[in-house]
């Protein structure tokens, strides 16, 4: 490696780390991330959409790739020799469900917000109603500012025990007596019949939101056959930083 090449590195890795101090926790308004941020926000708030939370692993993941593209000069979603979008919101600790991606270079950051709001695939990943957080960053490159919007549905992560009593308080508040499944290793095995008795019903559902109950759980609820539950948890497969939860209800 040359010297002119170590230095390069050395003023990279000095960038990204005095960025990621500047802007952790959701930025200023004077800054050209907060100026993006406030522009997208007020797009879906006139269009009747929830506003985007400021997500400070997407925006780490969103920088890197800016100041990839800048030193490269080059504008791309996924550079050569470098990971990919899910790889490196990933890498930055990201939890998601969904993740979507905006890139562009520009003069400055309402020119690259308008630019991006007349292109059909970025104004879709502003306004999508599935997104709900973001991360941002704008470096300054010899062609311009070059900006990485990275969006998500964000999943707040839990542990298996926290994923049960939030499905049995669900359950309670339907009026089923719900408590944690005492062989959850059953309960879980796709291959293993687990009915204690014959009228008891097994549903197994995957799902991103623990949140609400599913249709097909909510459907056998509805009609109003069960008084009791066990819930077990289970591990879901999933692509590095994708977030999914696997549940097991018997009800009874």
């Amino acid at each position: 490696m040359s010297q002119f090449t170590r230095t390069l590195a050395l003023l990279a890795a000095i960038l990204l780390m005095a960025s990621g101090a500047l802007f952790a926790g959701q930025p200023q308004i004077s800054t050209p991330e907060g100026q993006l941020f406030s522009s997208l926000n007020r797009e879906r708030v006139s269009q009747g959409l929830p506003v985007l939370q400021w997500d400070d692993a997407l925006a780490s993941a969103a920088r890197q790739h800016a100041v990839r593209m800048a030193q490269l000069d080059q504008m791309s979603h996924q550079l050569p020799g470098e990971p990919n979008l899910l790889a490196r919101a990933s890498e930055a600790g990201a939890h998601f469900s969904v993740i979507a991606e905006n890139v562009a270079i520009g003069p400055a950051p309402a020119v690259i917000h308008t630019m991006w709001m007349h292109s059909p695939g970025h104004r879709a990943n502003i306004l999508s109603p599935q997104l709900t957080a973001v991360g941002i960053a704008v470096v300054q490159g010899s062609s311009g500012l070059f900006a990485a919007q990275d969006f998500s549905q964000r999943v707040v992560t839990s542990n298996p025990d926290q994923q049960v009593q939030q499905v049995i308080s669900q359950l309670t508040a339907r009026g089923l007596q719900a408590t944690a499944a005492d062989d959850a290793g059953a309960s879980c095995d796709g291959n293993r019949k687990f009915a204690p008795n014959t009228a008891a019903t097994l549903v197994r559902y995957e799902t991103p939101n623990l949140d609400k109950l599913p249709d097909v759980l909510d459907q056998q609820l509805q009609t109003h056959r069960f008084r009791a539950a066990t819930v077990a948890a289970c591990s879901a497969n999933a692509a590095p930083g994708f977030s999914r939860f696997r549940v097991a209800v018997l009800l009874f």
